[in-house]
């Protein structure tokens, strides 16, 4: 879990240093919209934009009951990010499993993607797609809705 906040803690760590350099030299207003910036940055970059996810078993069974795509994440993936801000509200529908959390869902990343953990990778009636098209993950809910 710890793995998961080391981007967001250091991004505040180089964000508080930087403005406390601005503040020194004179410059409050910009250390106070620097700092505002990398916190952001690190929220952005944390796990908390992300719905809770849970262990890559639940993950499987809840999809085999309900039809819902699997999505495996890391917290600091960009892609994965960009998936998950382009899903919008329909994200929530989604069964979010973080690979760093999960060794089960780290290896059945590695067994889909060739031994490498390339997220997103969406699994779909068992089927894994590595980071799909966000409107074809979205037409995917749709169909199990």
């Amino acid at each position: 879990m710890t793995r998961a906040w080391i981007l967001p803690v250091l991004l505040v760590l180089c964000g508080s240093l930087v403005a406390t350099g601005l503040i020194s030299s004179g410059s409050p207003g910009r250390a106070a919209a620097l700092l505002l910036l990398f916190a952001l940055l690190a929220g952005v970059n944390s796990p908390l934009v992300f719905p809770r996810s849970i262990s890559a078993r639940e993950a499987q069974h809840r999809s085999a009951v309900d039809g819902r795509p699997v999505v495996f994440w890391r917290p600091g993936c960009m892609y994965c990010l960009r998936l998950r801000i382009r899903l919008g509200r329909s994200a929530r529908q989604v069964h979010w499993v973080d690979i760093w959390r999960d060794p089960a869902g780290a290896a059945a990343v590695r067994a889909a993607n060739g031994g490498n953990e390339t997220v997103p990778t969406v699994v779909v009636a068992g089927l894994p797609h590595v980071n799909p098209d966000p409107a074809w993950v979205r037409e995917q809910l749709s169909r199990s809705a």
